[in-house]
């Protein structure tokens, strides 16, 4: 069984800081690329940041120099630092993990995992 789980979303006024965390667990071999996710109403899911096992990392136009996304490879967590947050950046935040896991003895599978996904509200 693997587990994404997010947290850390809220209500915050425009300009304001919001930092969002999220940890894979569960029967884990390793874990590859991470990324966090938004969605709101009438739009379809799209990539707001995302970073690789050495820690390259990929940014959305719309956030870049605002959001930065870091990741701690000893227990599978990613974070994403969010500053000067806009009435725009309003969305349901998802996060991603690409993991391989066992499926038999010496045999692996690899997937995409999500997590429930977490509010994020800017507004005043």
């Amino acid at each position: 069984q693997v587990q994404v789980v997010e947290s850390g979303g809220g209500l915050v006024r425009p300009g304001g800081s919001l930092r969002l965390a999220c940890a894979a667990s569960g029967d884990i071999f390793s874990v590859k690329d991470m990324g966090w996710y938004r969605q709101d109403p009438g739009n379809e899911r799209a990539l707001v940041a995302s970073i690789a096992k050495n820690d390259e990392s990929v940014y959305a136009d719309s956030v870049k120099g605002r959001f930065t996304i870091a990741r701690d490879n000893t227990n599978y967590t990613i974070y994403l630092q969010m500053n000067n947050l806009k009435p725009e950046d309003t969305a349901v935040y998802f996060c991603k993990a690409n993991i391989l896991y066992p499926i038999a003895t010496a045999r692996y599978a690899d997937g995409d995992f999500w997590g429930q996904g977490t509010q994020v509200t800017v507004s005043s």
